[in-house]
């Protein structure tokens, strides 16, 4: 279990990878199946560790990865603060370093903004699975996120903001200032626009910070775009893991018949 007392952790394999932008670290869960695609799993802003509840789930049908950027979490220091194009530049390095055939690229919260980069234009990314996107337009500006984060965060479990305090403080103030900036200002539809694969766009129903019409929108933008919504707020996979463990594989298996 956590300290916070949150889910429970499943055992992970650690690796690093000496990338463009920094040495990476990964950690991973399950087994590579045949006919199964892996998933490739993008941590969110300047936080990895609750999403290993969620890799656990997606490490009972197949191999999962989490993949931690440049300057927080387990990976090392970047050269320079990065923007989210450098770091999508970091996933589809780490990419292309492990080679593990078709992938699903999945992001959660701001992960999405990098997941999203990362897939364009890469012929090994099967689907892209975009859990709670953003930066909503109505969220795009200092005041606006944060208005809408206390507002979502009094949806969330117990125990989450608490997990994140020792990832936060690894990160260090500057750092996380300029990452919600870039954020800020790299708007999702770009990249979503430019992908050539299934897209599957999760939404908690009491997400605050991202609208389901926006969610519907960039489902939109894709030939094969889909939008389901599950329970929960912004970070729904905390606690429920399954939530988004069950259709993506769901569309593991659809993209598979489809090759």
């Amino acid at each position: 279990m956590t300290d916070s007392g949150g889910p429970p952790f499943p055992q992970t394999v650690t690796a690093h990878h000496d990338g463009i932008f920094g040495r990476v670290r990964s950690r991973a869960v399950g087994r590579p199946r045949p006919g199964v695609p892996e998933v490739v799993l993008v941590q969110g802003m300047a936080v990895a560790d609750y999403l290993l509840p969620g890799l656990g789930a997606f490490g009972q049908w197949t191999r999962a990865h989490l993949v931690e950027l440049p300057g927080f979490a387990g990976s090392g220091d970047p050269p320079h603060e990065l923007d989210v194009p450098e770091f999508g530049r970091c996933v589809a390095d780490w990419l292309t370093a492990r080679a593990l055939g078709p992938v699903i690229l999945a992001g959660h919260s701001s992960g999405t903004q990098v997941a999203a980069r990362a897939a364009v234009g890469r012929p090994d990314v099967a689907a892209v699975v975009l859990a709670s996107p953003t930066v909503d337009p109505v969220a795009r500006g200092w005041v606006r996120l944060l208005a809408r984060w206390r507002l979502d965060s009094r949806h969330e479990p117990p125990g989450l903001g608490e997990s994140h305090h020792p990832e936060w403080r690894r990160a260090g103030l500057h750092r996380l200032v300029h990452t919600v900036h870039v954020h800020l200002n790299d708007p999702l539809e770009d990249p979503v626009a430019q992908l050539d694969m299934p897209l599957l766009i999760i939404r908690g129903r009491d997400d605050r910070i991202g609208t389901v019409r926006w969610a519907r929108h960039l489902a939109d933008l894709v030939a094969d775009g889909q939008l389901i919504e599950v329970s929960g707020a912004h970070t729904f996979p905390w606690l429920d893991p399954q939530a988004w463990s069950d259709p993506v594989r769901r569309l593991a298996v659809r993209v598979t018949r489809g090759r």
